[in-house]
C-alpha cells in the first residue's frame, strides 16, 4: 500500500474502532449473545417496554458491546447506557471501573436496582425519559440533504 509503514499495526477489531484483537472482540460478542438468550428477570421486565421504541420513541439494543464491556441496554442516539445492578454487579469497584471507562468513551452511565425494576417500572422509566430528554443527540436526527 502506497504511504504505509511496514511498522504500522493493522487495523483491528473488524473496523469497530475499539482497538482491541478481532478474537477479544468475538469472544465478549459470543458473551452477549449468550446474556441476551438468558436475561435475568429485571432484564427481561425492561426490555419489554425498552424494545421497538417503546420509550418516547428511543431506540436501545441489549446487551451490546462497548470497548471490553457490555452494556445491559443502550440507546445509541443519546450514547446512554442503563446498567441493571442485581447478582452480576457484585463487585462496585469493577462497576466503577466500567463506568469510568463509558464515560470516558462519552456514554451517561445510568443504573437501576433490580428492585425498582421489579417493584416499581413506572418509575424507571420516567427516570429514563428525564435522562434521556436531557441528553443531546449523537447525530442530527434528519438526514442531511443531499447536494444539489
Amino acid at each position: 500500500m502506497p504511504g504505509s509503514s511496514d511498522s504500522t499495526p493493522p487495523l483491528q477489531g473488524r473496523g469497530k474502532g475499539w482497538g482491541m484483537a478481532e478474537a477479544t472482540l468475538d469472544r465478549l460478542g459470543e458473551h452477549a449473545r449468550q446474556m441476551r438468550k438468558a436475561p435475568t428477570e429485571p432484564e427481561k421486565r425492561l426490555w419489554r417496554h425498552l424494545s421497538r421504541s417503546q420509550l418516547n420513541g428511543y431506540k436501545f439494543r441489549r446487551q451490546s458491546v462497548i470497548g471490553p464491556h457490555i452494556a445491559d441496554f443502550l440507546c445509541p442516539q443519546k450514547a446512554l447506557v442503563v446498567e441493571v445492578d442485581g447478582d452480576t454487579h457484585s463487585d462496585p469497584a469493577a462497576d466503577q471501573r466500567r463506568d469510568r471507562t463509558l464515560t470516558t468513551l462519552g456514554y451517561t452511565v445510568v443504573h437501576v436496582a433490580n428492585h425498582d425494576v421489579m417493584t416499581n417500572m413506572d418509575g424507571v422509566l420516567s427516570n429514563l425519559v428525564n435522562v434521556l430528554d436531557g441528553l443531546a443527540d449523537r447525530w442530527p436526527s434528519a438526514p442531511p440533504q443531499p447536494l444539489p
